[in-house]
Parts: C-alpha cells; sequence; structure tokens
C-alpha cells in the first residue's frame, strides 16, 4: 500500500483550480453527477466549474481543503461549528454554471441543507482520489490527518455517502449511518447520511 509522504492544506488558486479538476474527474461515474448534468458532452465540464465554486469557497476560509503531495487526492471540509456561508454571489454564479440544469443543482442544495445536522461539527464535502490510484490508503491519510484534529478538539465530522461501497470505507473510520440513512434525488439517486463522532476508531 502506497501512503503518501505529506499532505497539505492548500490556498494558492492554482492547487484550488487542480482540486476541483480532480474531483470532476473521479467522481463523473457516480449516478449523482449523471442526474445534475445528463448530457454527456456538458458533464465534466460543468461539475468541474461546480466543484469549483465549492472548493474555492472552502480554501477561502469556510473550511479546507487538502492534497496529497503528488497531487492525486485531495478532501475538501466545510466548518460547521457555526453559521455556514454561502459563496459570494452564489445564485448567480451557480446559474451561470450549471444553464438548463440549473433546478436539478437547485435540488441538490435543498435536499442537502433540509437534511444536514444542526449539531456542530466538520462536513467532509468532497474526497477524491485519482481513479488509477484508488485502493492505495490515500483517502485514508486524508481523513485521518483531519480526524486527528476534530478529535484534539472535541468536534464530530459528517458526510454524505454516495454508495455502499463508500459507506463500507467510512465505517471502518469511525462513522455510522444516520436516522434516516438515504436521502434521494428526484430519479431516486441516493445519499447516505453518516456521522463520526469525536473519537472514533479511525
Amino acid at each position: 500500500m502506497t501512503t503518501p509522504t505529506t499532505i497539505q492544506r492548500v490556498t494558492d488558486a492554482d492547487d484550488v483550480r487542480l482540486a476541483a479538476d480532480l474531483i470532476a474527474r473521479s467522481f463523473d461515474h457516480l449516478d449523482a453527477n449523471h442526474y445534475l448534468v445528463p448530457d454527456p458532452d456538458r458533464r465534466l465540464p460543468v461539475m468541474r466549474d461546480f466543484f469549483h465554486l465549492l472548493t474555492a469557497h472552502a480554501a477561502d476560509g469556510a473550511g479546507e481543503v487538502l492534497l496529497t503531495a503528488d497531487r492525486s487526492a485531495t478532501a475538501v471540509w466545510f466548518d460547521r461549528t457555526a453559521e455556514p456561508s454561502a459563496p459570494a454571489d452564489y445564485e448567480q454564479r451557480l446559474a451561470d454554471l450549471a444553464g438548463p440544469h440549473l433546478h436539478r443543482f437547485t435540488e441538490l442544495d435543498e435536499l442537502f441543507d433540509g437534511n444536514h445536522p444542526e449539531e456542530p461539527h466538520w462536513h467532509l464535502a468532497f474526497l477524491a482520489v485519482e481513479p488509477a490510484r484508488w485502493g492505495q490508503g490515500l483517502g485514508s491519510a486524508l481523513m485521518r490527518q483531519t480526524h486527528t484534529r476534530l478529535d484534539e478538539q472535541g468536534l464530530a465530522a459528517y458526510l454524505e455517502a454516495t454508495n455502499p461501497d463508500n459507506q463500507r470505507v467510512y465505517r471502518r473510520h469511525g462513522y455510522a449511518e444516520m436516522t434516516p440513512s438515504a436521502i434521494r434525488l428526484t430519479d431516486g439517486t441516493p445519499f447516505y447520511r453518516m456521522w463520526r463522532p469525536p473519537g472514533a476508531t479511525d
């Protein structure tokens, strides 16, 4: 198993863009992405812009963006210990990038916002690894770095898993399904809400 020697918290615009591109590529197979942008020719560029909008907001102070030293894996977290903020001009920027698919992105936002836990926590919004590097422990290393800090601060973590395989990975890091667990888009695509209390086995 290959583990990264260095994990960096990034704010540089080029690294933030790289992280967003990585998320878009590694998430391109997901049912949610196919629902949000049904047109396969438009899907990747639209999702790349969407992920960049949120990743840049995290890097600007709403959370943190982590990259492995070899730039093959990234984690995007949002600080939900206080009232969350939205990116500047979010509604207009979302409309500009989503185009005719705006209603689908709005539905996703409403689904997530309406089912987000209120207890203070950090939200793991995106965990992405280059497809060629899956199974090498990079995502686990990224999670452990933030979990260590959260455990020291007595803070919980939350995420929405995209499928049962991911759920199994997250369970190994101390996450458990919430009630209700599955929340669904209009077409039935599920997300699984998971919660990690501080000090959980990682």
